[in-house]
């Protein structure tokens, strides 16, 4: 019988972690639940049905590679769903997810549903999240079974599963990847090239609890760049290029990519406060 570890990662969003959890204990019990913690001094872990672990890794920046490992080495299942510690789970998700890996050797990603502000309060009903929850636009999810993509630049870390197996062959994220971006997308290539497609899974969905971001991701501009070489250097393309053009037309880089991105500056504080993004807007 398959066992189930479920893993997050945190870094000062108690509330969404709190969140989370209870999405969890609604739905079947997972063997286990493991959160990575990147920041220092957090809060005390609620009492679940279901063991719950976590795994210090702090650090002044976000070691997202790094922690995803992390949560694999502490993992105890032989199947690996990954959620995000903003994404609520629907009662169904972690179960779907986990059976669409173990029938087959993939990459499978679960649909997201992103929430307006101030869409979760005590007492949520997944049915009033499942009505204002909006989902992606650019990832065409099935209703039921799997959809095979093609595009491992589909791939997303938010909420997917994968065989701990399969996980341990690939070797898991490349830590050379410090900081934020361009390490999902990494894994994803690196599968395809072994053989391990993405696959889309038509199971019910996470709930994005909304956030202020920037977009562009200003805050995280010198690992974008940082990541954005190591990822051409191995597989031969730009990768986040939305991003990067914006940081073009922003100046801050140069707007020919050939043969290298040039640093033209970094984002000035007031140009990262003014890229956040609305609070009305769910992504």
């Amino acid at each position: 019988m398959s066992h189930i570890s479920v893993v997050t990662l945190n870094k000062g969003r108690e509330a969404h972690l709190a969140r989370l959890i209870e999405g969890l204990a609604r739905g079947p019990a997972p063997a286990e639940c493991i959160v990575v913690e990147m920041g220092r001094d957090p809060a005390p872990l609620p009492e679940t049905p279901f063991p719950l672990r976590r795994v210090a890794l702090p650090s002044d920046g976000l070691p997202l590679a790094a922690a995803r490992n992390a949560g694999r080495k502490a993992a105890r299942g032989d199947l690996l769903v990954y959620l995000d510690v903003d994404c609520i789970p629907s009662a169904g998700l972690v179960a779907g997810l986990a059976a669409a890996a173990e029938a087959h050797d993939a990459l499978v990603c679960g649909p997201i549903r992103y929430l307006p502000a101030n869409a979760v309060r005590d007492g949520w009903v997944e049915a009033d999240l499942m009505r204002v929850g909006v989902l992606h636009p650019a990832r065409p999810f099935p209703e039921h079974g799997v959809k095979l993509t093609k595009n491992p630049g589909l791939f997303w870390s938010l909420a997917f599963a994968v065989r701990a197996s399969t996980w341990d062959r690939l070797g898991g994220f490349d830590e050379g990847f410090d900081g934020y971006g361009a390490e999902d997308t990494d894994l994803a290539f690196r599968a395809a090239e072994d053989g391990v497609p993405v696959l889309l899974a038509g199971v019910p969905p996470a709930f994005h609890q909304h956030h202020l971001s920037c977009d562009p991701p200003l805050q995280h501009f010198s690992d974008i760049v940082r990541n954005a070489r190591r990822f051409r250097a191995r597989h031969g393309l730009w990768p986040m290029d939305g991003w990067l053009d914006a940081f073009a037309r922003l100046g801050l880089i140069a707007p020919e990519r050939a043969p290298d991105l040039t640093v033209l500056r970094p984002p000035s504080a007031d140009e990262i406060a003014a890229a956040r993004v609305p609070a009305d807007r769910p992504f």
